[in-house]
């Protein structure tokens, strides 16, 4: 009796491992990045492309302080790296000068909302206020169109993507987060991102990171002799004729 117990648990317990594996596998791909919040809904942006010519994006968040940010983009210039920058509005008008700097060295700017709030907690009007004013702020100071978007703390929901989406932006997560927020050292960064990328990636880093300019160098050294290129997300992602996969990755229209 006691073994058919032992038994009885046993096969339990493989079946609740077996569950949770599952699980896990079909939400590694959409929650693969640290701080993503998920709601189980379909309505997903995009974390990642699915591309054959080892094309990947690298981005940064902005929304507090620019005491790395020269340096950050010293050594995207060096390079010939150009990268998308996430800015939220009130970081946008306290810094306009800044904003200007990244768009005319050729950078690419998107907005991250207008005052970096959990927005799947907002209604539909006050996400449409958050995008436009942010966006008209960019807009003002760089003369440029805005039609990229990412949600403050990798946070939305099915209302947010599809607002976003109706008003002409395109939601962007990531699949590879450089965690430099957290002062990891410049070799723990570089080691987190080069060691999880692949064609289509799109890597996420803040530019207040405080080692995240020292890392630079080293990832784009190390991801360029792996045979990767390094464009804009705009031009990293679909704009049309596209679906998205379970795990936010992207793909040409019959290919997923």
């Amino acid at each position: 009796m006691r073994f058919i117990t032992f038994r009885l648990k046993y096969v339990l317990l493989a079946v609740a491992l077996t569950l949770l594996l599952t699980v896990s596998a079909l939400t590694a791909g959409a929650a693969g990045a640290s701080a993503v919040y998920w709601s189980g809904t379909r309505s997903l942006p995009i974390y990642s492309v699915e591309r054959s010519d080892n094309k990947i994006a690298i981005s940064f968040d902005c929304a507090w302080g620019v005491d790395y940010t020269d340096e950050i983009l010293q050594h995207l210039d060096e390079a010939h790296v150009k990268a998308t920058f996430f800015t939220v509005e009130f970081w946008a008008k306290k810094y306009p000068e800044y904003l200007k700097k990244i768009s005319e060295a050729g950078h690419e700017i998107g907005t991250h909302s207008a005052t970096h709030a959990y927005m799947s907690k907002q209604s539909e009007t006050e996400i449409k206020n958050e995008l436009t004013t942010s966006s008209q702020a960019i807009s003002e100071i760089t003369g440029k169109e805005v039609t990229l978007f990412r949600a403050p703390f990798g946070d939305y929901d099915d209302l947010l993507v599809d607002t976003a989406k109706a008003m002409g932006l395109y939601t962007i997560q990531w699949d590879v987060d450089a965690l430099a927020w957290m002062d990891l050292t410049a070799s723990d960064i570089a080691s987190r991102i080069v060691e999880r990328v692949k064609s289509g990636s799109i890597i996420l880093c803040h530019n207040n990171g405080l080692h995240t300019a020292e890392a630079l160098p080293i990832v784009f050294d190390t991801l360029r002799a792996r045979g990767f290129e390094f464009v804009p997300i705009g031009e990293l992602i679909y704009k049309d004729n596209y679906t998205i996969d379970a795990t936010g990755r992207q793909f040409p229209s019959g290919d997923a």
